[in-house]
């Protein structure tokens, strides 16, 4: 039986206030803008796997696990747990990493934070792919977000893990069978040591989120306008219920360059690893003016 090798090194990084945070690095052309790729709400580096190794080759990719998922370190203080936080932690990583240019690529949670990037420094950002969000956020499908967040029960075995995922993402991913579930349960959970899966977030996050209104995002506008200039991807799900038909269409008129694509038969928010989305953001990439 063949080994598994990742293709990737484990590093860690130091926040700003002292937390330590886990990512992957994947080697790359050192020549070209880097890609970071920024995870969900409750997910984490694993979700971009497949996405980063194929990248690769090209450039270097950057998966990191924000704090209080995967790998990295809880915050004791959930207040901790916005998105000027984990913008504030990225730049500690890669003002650490020496790298002065990146390409995001953020999904959900992380392409807010994405946008928030390029508000702060825009000359940093070669490049941003929103996958499934935007400057505003449905009320419906934040409200189904807070009411699970932090609140599901632990899981004991795999089918348990997998029957999870299933209600949580079942309506998004609805061609699914059971091979796809048991991939996505295992990017979903880590695995102790004896091999069974353990929640990959702290269920803390959900608190800050219930705190505010659902769909409340202040600022989103004014951090996506600062896209400016930018070239920016932006990927919906088609069932989506967090980043609406209607907003996407005003994100489009409020940034015409913006390249959009709609993802058939995918809710919030698509894994990435559809050959449309695959291939679009491999156009994207290399369209890239270094």
């Amino acid at each position: 039986m063949t080994q598994y090798v990742p293709r990737y090194a484990e590093r860690y990084s130091r926040t700003r206030d002292g937390l330590t945070l886990y990512y992957r690095d994947y080697a790359g052309d050192e020549r070209r803008v880097p890609v970071l790729c920024l995870a969900g709400l409750t997910r984490n580096c694993q979700d971009f796997e497949a996405l980063a190794t194929a990248i690769a080759p090209v450039r270097r990719v950057l998966t990191p696990d924000q704090r209080g998922r995967g790998r990295s370190q809880h915050d004791p203080n959930w207040l901790n747990y916005h998105p000027g936080t984990y913008v504030s932690d990225m730049w500690a990583l890669l003002d650490g990493l020496g790298i002065e240019r990146v390409i995001v690529i953020g999904t959900s949670l992380g392409g807010l934070v994405g946008m928030m990037m390029a508000a702060a420094r825009p000359r940093a950002l070669a490049g941003v792919v929103l996958n499934d969000i935007g400057p505003e956020l449905e009320p419906t499908g934040m409200r189904r977000i807070q009411q699970h967040i932090g609140r599901l029960p632990p899981v004991r075995t795999w089918p348990e893990a997998i029957a999870q995922v299933k209600m949580l993402f079942g309506a998004a991913l609805p061609d699914y069978d059971e091979a796809d579930w048991r991939r996505f349960a295992e990017r979903s959970f880590l695995t102790d040591e004896h091999g069974a899966p353990r929640s990959a977030a702290d269920p803390k996050i959900g608190e800050l989120l219930r705190a505010v209104p659902a769909g409340y995002a202040p600022g989103a506008w004014m951090a996506f306008h600062a896209l400016g200039g930018i070239p920016t991807l932006a990927i919906r799900g088609e069932l989506s219920d967090v980043l609406g038909a209607e907003t996407f269409e005003r994100m489009q008129r409020a940034k015409p360059d913006l390249e959009r694509l709609s993802v058939p038969n995918r809710g919030h928010p698509p894994p990435l690893d559809e050959p449309l989305c695959r291939a679009a953001i491999e156009r994207f990439l290399a369209g890239i003016d270094e």
